[in-house]
């Protein structure tokens, strides 16, 4: 049976990571030195008075207005690429409201990712080759987890642990975690996988 392949958006296929130290610099809410990992910019930042309010901000900029700075992932594209040359269905499936609730610029979360894809050439036929109808984006994450059953997925794709640890989480998806620093103990069963290009060498060496 042919793989059917779902992957989720943010963090995983696009990357924030040195948009969100810059912007968080420039705004003036962490210093110049340390960690610059998104995860290490929310950690310092919500130390800040009114530091959640500050961290939702960024967060509503980086996923709206600025997304066209952020990055595609090392090795997303050659992997998607590969899955189709191969046949196999992509789907993208994203937790992602359309507005943040912290952006003045009203800008729309789900066209502003959209467009950031297209100037990648996700939807171009010598480009990724995705249909538009071939991504999804949900408003909860028990929504994103609905799809992913109603599309058929084999496996999943997702920086998030949380997502499959959810007791809805089909059982017969493999659970394929992305991250490239790894948890010193997975709770969840999925294989993980510290890089795009380590996925595409088990994944293809498998097939």
């Amino acid at each position: 049976m042919t793989p059917i392949i779902g992957i989720d958006f943010d963090n995983t296929i696009v990357g924030y990571d040195e948009l969100m130290y810059r912007i968080a610099v420039e705004r003036g809410l962490i210093d110049g030195d340390g960690d610059r990992t998104k995860r290490a910019v929310r950690d310092r930042t919500r130390q800040l008075a009114d530091g959640e309010i500050e961290w939702q901000k960024l967060q509503a900029l980086v996923y709206g207005p600025l997304i066209r700075e952020a990055r595609l992932l090392d090795g997303a594209d050659e992997f998607i690429r590969r899955c189709r040359d191969a046949g196999m269905a992509v789907f993208i499936v994203s937790h992602k409201t359309e507005y943040a609730s912290c952006d003045e610029t009203r800008t729309n979360l789900r066209t502003a990712a959209i467009e950031w894809m297209a100037a990648h050439r996700f939807f171009e036929r010598d480009g990724l080759g995705l249909s538009r109808d071939a991504v999804f984006f949900e408003s909860t994450r028990a929504a994103k987890i609905g799809r992913i059953k109603a599309v058929g997925c084999s496996h999943f794709i997702d920086d998030l642990e949380e997502v499959f640890l959810e007791a809805s989480f089909p059982r017969d998806v493999q659970k394929i975690l992305y991250a490239p620093v790894p948890p010193l103990v997975p709770a969840s069963s999925a294989t993980v996988v510290p890089s795009w290009r380590a996925l595409c060498d088990v994944f293809f060496h498998k097939a």
